[in-house]
């Protein structure tokens, strides 16, 4: 299940938040494109399944992970270190680090709400950049990835914090993408900060929990996981600095 070009075979990719929903169908599916996938979690557990379940499905695929504080800078550079001691490369970063708090008006919205929100969605990606982004630019095919929503375009009044913390995040990827484009000079940027947009996501275990639900809008994990794989396949300049919208644009 290739993605025919070959733009993953042989690529080393690190995944943060390895250990979801949409966790789970990105390590499967970098690895069945031949790529060597490390993943990372807070949750040991649950991303020892999630890489199990992955190294089974693909056949065998090179599928490892290790818990990693994201919350904290040196952990996170300790764990890029690594990936480059123990594959010589990085091509990329995929940052899946999610979580949702919400309010039912603006007027109730909670600033601990923020402060929660952006250690999870701001500050791990502050980390996982900082940390990744000499290998990438090192890398002939480097990508950061950055997952985000609608909502940071479009905040809905209760959503304050949640939208917030996203735009942010896009913010500092975007700066990260202009690292990059400074970096390639005159020819271009030969790596690249991405950032796929989504409404929200759906998985086949949610379908299960609300059979009548229509989730309109909401993009399949395996779905993302394909976009996700799909920036490889573009040239960098092309995705570079790029949001690329997987729901409609608001």
């Amino acid at each position: 299940m290739g993605n025919g070009n070959g733009a993953l075979s042989g690529a080393v990719i690190a995944v943060a938040g390895a250990g979801g929903p949409a966790g789970r169908a990105t390590l499967l599916r970098l690895a069945e494109a031949g790529a060597t996938v490390v993943g990372a979690d807070n949750d040991p557990e649950r991303l020892a399944e999630a890489v199990d379940a992955a190294r089974y499905a693909s056949g065998g695929a090179t599928v490892t992970g290790e818990p990693v504080d994201l919350l904290d800078l040196q952990s996170t550079r300790d764990w890029a270190t690594h990936i480059e001691k123990e594959f010589g490369r990085v091509d990329g970063l995929v940052h899946l680090v999610g979580g949702w708090r919400g309010s039912e008006t603006f007027t109730k919205t909670s600033l601990d709400d923020w402060d929660f929100l952006e250690l999870l969605l701001v500050r791990t990606v502050q980390h996982t950049s900082l940390a990744f982004h000499e290998a990438l630019q090192l890398s002939d095919r480097g990508r950061y990835v950055l997952i985000s929503a609608a909502g940071a375009t479009n905040p809905s009044a209760g959503n304050a914090a949640y939208a917030a913390a996203k735009a942010a995040a896009e913010a500092w990827t975007l700066a990260m993408g202009d690292f990059f484009r400074k970096a390639g000079g005159a020819e271009g940027p030969t790596s690249a900060a991405a950032i796929l947009v989504v409404k929200a996501l759906v998985h086949d275990a949610m379908r299960a929990e609300r059979p009548n639900a229509k989730f309109a809008g909401f993009t399949d994990v395996k779905d993302l996981a394909d976009a996700i794989a799909g920036v490889w396949s573009k040239p960098a300049a092309e995705v570079n600095g790029k949001r690329l919208w997987l729901t409609e644009k608001p």
